[in-house]
């Protein structure tokens, strides 16, 4: 140890000795971490540390491939991504990096979908340009080869009026209820135990369902036996045939068959998703195609067409809102989804190798 530095007002100043409470910063050690012991080497024996609670949720982190890549961020090489996110590990206790199979791609594992949004939305600020894949959660094998997955305890206070449609959503989604009683104030506290996946995407859903007035904790509990499948996303989407600017004649048409997530002018390329579709399978659309002018219709006549306000997405929304086969595109200007396959017939020889395999 070369120096103990001390906090004096918003200033660190080397200190010759600091005693129990202080917070100090410590030079001198190449690699130490939370739960360390550092002492005198006639010390034998580690302090007790409370066990940190393992990751729960991974996504994908890669380096951006659309054909948009490096027009609205400068940090876009597969070097500097790893750089950050291996300096990220070090100072935060929760995240994990690991190299994916893929040379360009790291696996980065946290405790929850909102720490992940965090590191994520942070390194947009700091003019990274990203492709994120779906949250997974982080199972585990036992002795006996049963799958575990991450369960954790959800504490939820609630108006009584929305007791009901909290206990069945979350249901639904594999939870257990574990006790109900009445918090006073006309709210009622439940506490139930849930699928760490069961959650992803939830927040949301539980916000609308309860008119912002409930408030949900969460923490990890244990790994527990695989619960089977839960109901992920009903609606298929609308995917970009073209590379261009959306027009707004077209994006009229469309909006008979879905909610659209783009607006005139957006830049659209083929393969990126442009809205949700209203039925259950995905299908392919064209943003581009103008209106056909004769001399009989006028351009003038767009004038006239008057769209719908289309549904922006946020880093969390989008991230719980795509399926496996689906990328978040993160720029410092723009949060856009897409296929990660943008040929159809790429698509379509990876869901036939998919059906082939399951």
């Amino acid at each position: 140890m070369t120096k103990v530095l001390a906090f004096r007002g918003l200033k660190r100043q080397p200190v010759d000795e600091a005693l129990p409470g202080d917070i100090v910063a410590i030079a001198g050690f190449s690699e130490a971490s939370v739960s360390d012991t550092l002492c005198d080497l006639a010390a034998t024996e580690a302090l007790p540390a409370q066990p940190i609670d393992p990751p729960t949720l991974s996504v994908t982190i890669s380096a951006n491939d659309s054909p948009l890549a490096g027009r609205e961020g400068s940090k876009v090489q597969s070097r500097v991504i790893r750089e950050r996110l291996m300096r990220q590990a070090e100072g935060d206790v929760a995240i994990s990096v690991t190299e994916a199979a893929s040379r360009d791609a790291f696996e980065v594992a946290g405790r929850g979908e909102l720490q992940l949004g965090v590191l994520i939305e942070n390194m947009r600020r700091e003019d990274f340009e990203v492709a994120v894949s779906r949250p997974r959660v982080v199972t585990r094998t036992d002795d006996d080869g049963t799958l575990l997955e991450p369960i954790e305890e959800v504490v939820i206070d609630v108006d009584d009026d929305y007791s009901g449609v909290v206990i069945e959503k979350l249901s639904q989604r594999k939870a257990e209820l574990v006790e109900m009683k009445p918090a006073g104030a006309g709210k009622t506290r439940l506490t139930m135990h849930a699928p760490a996946r069961a959650l992803i995407g939830y927040h949301g859903e539980f916000l609308t369902d309860t008119r912002g007035t409930g408030v949900i904790n969460r923490s990890y509990l244990k790994h527990a036996p695989h619960k089977g499948a839960i109901q992920g996303r009903r609606n298929g989407v609308l995917i970009s045939t073209g590379d261009g600017a959306a027009v707004p004649f077209a994006i009229w048409n469309l909006e008979e068959r879905g909610v659209m997530f783009i607006s005139p002018g957006d830049k659209v390329y083929e393969g990126m998703i442009v809205g949700e579709n209203a039925k259950p399978n995905d299908l392919d659309v064209n943003p581009l195609k103008a209106k056909q002018l004769t001399n009989i219709r006028a351009a003038g006549k767009d004038e006239a067409v008057r769209l719908t306000t289309p549904r922006r997405m946020t880093l969390e929304q989008a991230i719980s809102y795509i399926d496996d086969d689906e990328l978040v595109e993160v720029t410092p200007k723009s949060i856009r989804i897409r296929k990660i396959a943008l040929k159809p017939h790429l698509r379509k020889r990876r869901a036939k190798a998919e059906r082939e395999a399951g």
